[in-house]
């Protein structure tokens, strides 16, 4: 639904299950310049269609607790949005699995609005079950799984900030495979083949942020061409996806433990990509973790 025009002004639809964050991540767009609007009732789009194009990009909170949602009405709304020249509609989805939705309900004893008495799970499940159509078909799918608020602010703010929207926005992150794939990213790469700094007494407990890491692994002559044949896809397709209209790129680099290889490979694309020009950010899901357990 994204197109590369310049001079359209974004629509943007935020959705998800209960506790995933959709407040906050309103309140961020709110902060980035957007009309934002929560608990918007469907039916009233329609209404909000009829006025003129506003001079602002427009986001809307959109709540399953509300009479009138269902995913025909909110598809019905996309089409809609579609229909009016000057507009581009984007469906955001923010995802949370069901065992860190359980502990922030849990942390702030609030009942969930499709649950019956305690029966928080058994609300989680239903309203993820209701909402699946709606995140298989996302423009943006964003997992909060492992992000506090300030994480998400940002993670917003990369997708949404008022810069040039004709370029494309790369996210480069690690992650460890013992932990599982991240849900919401576009290409996955595997860097376990990769010599291991883990059996370095020495390294063990750096990063690969650090130097010494980083020399350790490109011992190994499949670091570099490892590196040089992933640079040349990314500057192949990169400029055939933003020709395509596409607004956002995710691409996520695994190794074991995600401490090492995949974060130092994930720095040196992201800083390439950078140097270059492309707009990028860059994330380290394990090394975020382990940051937030010694606070």
């Amino acid at each position: 639904m994204t197109t590369a025009n310049p001079d359209a002004r974004r629509l943007v639809l935020v959705t998800g299950p209960a506790g995933s964050g959709r407040s906050s991540a309103i309140r961020a767009l709110e902060d980035l310049g957007y009309e934002a609007i929560d608990n918007m009732p469907l039916r009233l789009i329609p209404a909000l269609l009829e006025n003129p194009i506003p001079d602002k990009p427009v986001a809307l909170g959109i709540d399953p607790r509300n009479r009138d949602f269902s995913v025909s009405s909110v598809m019905d709304a996309l089409g809609l949005i579609s229909a009016v020249p000057g507009l581009v509609p984007e469906l955001v989805y923010l995802d949370c699995n069901t065992d860190v939705l359980l502990k922030r309900f849990s942390e702030t004893r609030r009942r969930h609005p499709l649950a019956e008495a305690d029966q928080v799970e058994a609300g989680i499940q239903r309203e993820m079950a209701l909402l699946e159509p709606l995140k298989s078909g996302a423009d943006i799918l964003i997992d909060t799984s492992d992000l506090n608020v300030h994480q998400l602010r940002a993670e917003v703010e990369h997708w949404f900030s008022k810069g040039d929207h004709s370029q494309l926005a790369v996210s480069v992150q690690s992650f460890s495979y013992k932990r599982g794939l991240p849900r919401s990213v576009d290409m996955v790469f595997d860097c376990r083949f990769l010599k291991n700094p883990f059996w370095e007494p020495s390294l063990r407990s750096n990063t690969g942020q650090d130097a010494a890491v980083r020399d350790h692994i490109w011992t190994d002559p499949r670091a570099a061409e490892f590196e040089s044949k992933l640079c040349e896809m990314m500057f192949w397709l990169l400029p055939a996806y933003l020709a395509e209209g596409k607004s956002h790129l995710s691409v996520a680099l695994g190794c074991t433990g995600g401490q090492h290889r995949s974060v130092a490979m994930a720095e040196t694309l992201g800083a390439t990509l950078a140097e270059a020009g492309w707009q990028v950010s860059i994330r380290h899901r394990e090394l975020d973790r382990h940051k937030r357990k010694e606070v």
